[in-house]
């Protein structure tokens, strides 16, 4: 029975990091399937990609505290060069006026909620994994392929990654998601993750969750349960 843990490596960096993840099983993502909601997943984006300006009060990009603290959490670990958290880079696209679009039905929710909340959100389609999933430091050797790309990358010795046994899931924490594992109309089962690395706001986090939760349930059905992980807190079965 595969599962989820989270190893010391990454626990001596970011000790009071907390994580949320839902996992979402016998949901429907087919565009077709879920054509009679969709107007209100758009909807939903529309309205959050308003709702994110709320984070963006600095006249520095880089000084909005969301942006700050995980800019500080990347310097800990090695990254690719220009590599961002997920949440900046939504955020990137709000202040330029660029409105971050329609992808399929889950990723949309996880996005809406996470520039309503100004955290990263990330999904995986659970079914892909090979063996259990970590979040850990990379020993190099690691195969990806990012979305978008033609070539397959290693991960960089000691990065923050997600990874399985046939290689990464995820680099740079949360940056860039790869093809093998990616969310798509035929995922049934699902891993939702929302993370935080601000000891203030773990209200919030545990608020996006209970909201990714609830939204992913009522527009795509199926059934979801929520896990809070943190340091005393790091493992829990996927399947």
């Amino acid at each position: 029975m595969g599962k989820f843990y989270i190893t010391d490596a990454f626990w001596e960096l970011f000790p009071h990091a907390e994580i949320a993840v839902i996992v979402a099983k016998g949901i429907t993502n087919s565009e077709v399937l879920v054509e009679n909601v969709r107007p209100d997943i758009i909807e939903l984006l529309e309205n959050s990609n308003k709702e994110a300006k709320r984070f963006l009060t600095e006249d520095v990009f880089s000084n909005n505290q969301v942006i700050s603290v995980w800019r500080k959490a990347y310097q800990k670990f090695k990254t690719k060069k220009g590599a961002r958290s997920s949440i900046e880079s939504l955020l990137k696209r709000i202040e330029k006026g660029r409105e971050v679009g329609t992808i399929n039905p889950l990723v949309d929710i996880y996005n809406s909620v996470s520039l309503t909340y100004g955290l990263p959100c990330g999904g995986e389609d659970i079914d892909t994994f090979k063996g259990d999933l970590l979040l850990t430091k990379a020993d190099g050797d690691e195969l990806f392929l990012a979305l978008g790309d033609e070539e397959f990358d290693h991960a960089l010795p000691s990065e923050i990654i997600y990874k399985d046994e046939e290689g990464a899931v995820c680099r740079c924490w949360n940056w860039r998601d790869g093809q093998r594992t990616m969310l798509t109309e035929d995922t049934v089962n699902a891993f939702l993750i929302i993370e935080s690395v601000d000891p203030k706001r773990s209200s919030d986090l545990k608020e996006a969750a209970e909201k990714l939760s609830g939204l992913t349930s009522q527009f795509l059905g199926g059934q979801c349960s929520i896990t809070y992980m943190d340091k005393d807190n790091r493992q829990l079965l996927l399947k």
